[in-house]
Formats: C-alpha cells, sequence, structure tokens
C-alpha cells in the first residue's frame, strides 16, 4: 500500500469508539425491551447515577473516539 493514502477510520481510536457504542447501544435496548420507554426516560432524567446514564456516557465517548479516530492524519516529514 502507498504511503500517500492514509486509511482513515482504521485504527484503534475508531476501533474502540465503535465497540463503545455498542456496548452503550446494546444496554439501552435491553433496558428499553425489559422496562419500556416510560421508565428508561424517568431513569436517565431522575437524580440518581443509573445504568442507563452510564450508556449514554459511554455512546458519547465512543462518538467522540471515532471523531477522533477519523481527524486529519499529518504526514511527517
Amino acid at each position: 500500500m502507498s504511503h500517500e493514502h492514509y486509511r482513515r477510520g482504521r485504527n484503534w481510536f475508531s476501533a474502540i469508539g465503535v465497540l463503545f457504542c455498542v456496548m452503550g447501544g446494546t444496554v439501552l435496548i435491553q433496558q428499553l425491551l425489559i422496562w419500556g420507554i416510560d421508565f428508561v426516560e424517568e431513569f436517565l432524567y431522575n437524580s440518581e447515577f443509573t445504568n442507563e446514564k452510564v450508556s449514554v456516557a459511554m455512546i458519547g465517548f465512543g462518538v467522540f473516539m471515532i471523531l477522533l479516530g477519523l481527524r486529519k492524519h499529518e504526514q511527517k516529514g
């Protein structure tokens, strides 16, 4: 592969970001199936530290890591 073309998004930042998004999304979907949208919404907006808030934070961190992995690669030299 030529050094002129950088494979954007194929690095460990993107891989970790996708992993966090998948895990956070899986937990939210599981909670929606078990409890329903009303209870999950209540858990998201109450003042307690809940699993749903951790899942949303995981998705946010995953998106941040994906964006970090997609940033423009600067060639040295």
